[in-house]
């Protein structure tokens, strides 16, 4: 093998894209999804030592929002930071919103090397935050992004004002029934558009009925190849280390976690953590209850401010 050679092959742990068409295609449908949103402010690329993380900047008009502690979106995997467009609007016009995209997944960020270890993704997380010049934030991860924040939260938590996990990962072992729900919603995209509805409600899958998402998640699979192995739940004295704020969120249906279990398990293990179960979803909650989500992480986010503010 010539040096030029090594130098072209990509990684086997690194993500990719297909081809640049494909690349293309899929930046288009994920246009669409982000128009449903509230509109970025900014865009920008942080230079960490994985590659470069693309984030985008959401924020409010009044002054003194946007002095509160800002949040931090990490999106689930297969995916990018437009699946948070039911709750930018939300967040955005209380406090200043960082949507970041994961290197490995799809989306603008480009990976160099990869994070799936604990340590690397919480010193890639570290880096990002602080090329973003963030000091303080209201972390919150869903599923994927759920696991990068409790990892956060064990390993490198000084930037963290709190966390919010949207169904995590992180905390059981990914079983095949939750695998069995994502090839069956995958298969779904595919169905009459007429069986559509009837489906989404059946799986709990919110994709099936937003036209914008479910071209988006169809074009992710045949545009990009993600290479890394799901990660590992965090081991009970992990997660009693763990001193930040935190609040779960878990979907009653859920297939990645079992929710009866963990709302009672989390708080047990994890000193002052609040726990809560959403009923008639599954594994978006943020999606399928957007305006309860968003109020309720606001909530917790301005008593968390408060608690911790100057004087107090």
């Amino acid at each position: 093998m010539t040096v030029s050679e090594t130098i072209a092959r990509p990684r086997a742990d690194v993500g990719r894209y297909v081809s640049d068409v494909w690349r293309d295609r899929y930046f288009e449908a994920c246009e669409a999804v982000y128009a449903l949103g509230a509109p970025a402010l900014a865009e920008q690329d942080v230079q960490t030592s994985f590659g470069t993380t693309h984030v985008y900047r959401y924020g409010p008009a009044d002054a003194a929002a946007r002095s509160r502690t800002p949040v931090v979106l990490v999106h689930g995997a297969g995916s990018c930071s437009a699946m948070w467009y039911p709750n930018t609007p939300a967040l955005a016009a209380d406090r200043p919103v960082y949507a970041i995209d994961t290197p490995g997944d799809p989306g603008r960020s480009v990976q160099h090397q990869p994070i799936h270890r604990p340590e690397l993704a919480a010193q890639w997380l570290d880096e990002a935050l602080a090329g973003l010049g963030l000091d303080r934030v209201h972390l919150v991860g869903s599923s994927y992004g759920g696991w990068l924040a409790l990892n956060q939260a064990h390993r490198r938590p000084d930037r963290l004002a709190s966390v919010t996990l949207l169904d995590p990962g992180g905390l059981e072992k990914v079983g095949l029934r939750f695998f069995v729900w994502i090839f069956a919603s995958l298969f779904a995209t595919f169905a009459p558009r007429a069986l559509r509805p009837r489906l989404a409600a059946w799986l709990e899958q919110p994709v099936l009925i937003v036209p914008e998402l479910r071209t988006m998640v169809r074009t992710a699979v045949r545009a990009y190849r993600i290479r890394r192995p799901a990660p590992l739940p965090l081991a009970e004295n992990e997660l009693s280390t763990i001193r930040t704020p935190l609040y779960l969120v878990l979907g009653k249906r859920s297939l990645l976690v079992h929710p009866q279990r963990q709302v009672e398990r989390v708080p047990r293990l994890i000193p002052g953590a609040r726990a809560e179960i959403i009923s008639h979803t599954g594994h978006g909650p943020q999606i399928d209850h957007a305006q309860e989500v968003n109020h309720r992480m606001l909530e917790f986010m301005a008593a968390i401010d408060q608690r911790t503010a100057p004087g107090r």
